[in-house]
């Protein structure tokens, strides 16, 4: 079965990852955690949880900030680089302003300080689930666009990059030294290989790709 979402040979069961090094807290998150219905899975540290780490998989990653090691805003920032989509709620008791406008600027869903009330957690591990199944379709939608870009010829494409340009056939054909009619078959080709219904339509891809 495929993911409908990013393409997967495997089906994607969105997963909650806990990363923590308190033992007590980690087994306190996950008991409450699993009542949302997805599968927890536990780490000591960033180091554990990349060890194990399956890029590409939906979810969300309950952080804390300080821990030995890699500390959760540098495992964001690697996150981030590889353009995981998993969201992320950082959980931490030793937090301050600077390093919440930090983690949040990074594109963390929510910065909680321990304790905090179950149902507030409860309700941003859901907007962060919800993030990273966008994230994973814009991705997929991405990837379908960019094997559709592929299979174009490369005139093909000189055409289409003036198409969404908003010029007109003649002044493309002036462009790219080339006839009218010969402009409206590579349109024509470029409007059927990509699936696009309109000019609108195909610029709306282009801008997934890019």
């Amino acid at each position: 079965m495929t993911c409908g979402r990013c393409g997967s040979t495997e089906p994607c069961v969105p997963t909650i990852f806990v990363v923590d090094d308190d033992e007590a807290m980690r087994h306190s998150l996950a008991f409450l955690l699993k009542s949302l219905g997805h599968p927890v899975e536990c780490h000591p540290s960033a180091e554990a949880f990349l060890a194990g780490r399956r890029p590409g998989r939906p979810g969300c990653v309950v952080l804390d900030v300080r821990m030995p090691g890699m500390s959760g805003l540098e495992l964001q920032k690697l996150l981030n680089r590889d353009g995981d989509s998993l969201g992320i709620v950082f959980l931490s008791g030793h937090g301050d302003i600077p390093m919440a406008v930090q983690a949040m600027a990074d594109g963390a869903v929510h910065f909680l300080e321990k304790p905090c009330n179950d149902q507030v957690l409860l309700d941003q591990v859901t907007r962060a689930l919800t993030h990273s199944a966008e994230q994973c379709g814009r991705a997929a939608q991405a990837r379908i666009i960019g094997a559709r870009v592929g299979s174009l010829t490369q005139r093909e494409k000189d055409v289409m990059a003036l198409v969404v340009q908003g010029k007109p056939n003649k002044l493309i054909a002036f462009e790219l030294d080339i006839s009218i009619k010969t402009v409206e078959v590579h349109r024509a080709h470029v409007m059927e290989k990509m699936r696009a219904d309109s000019v609108a339509d195909l610029t709306r891809m282009l801008v997934l790709t890019s």
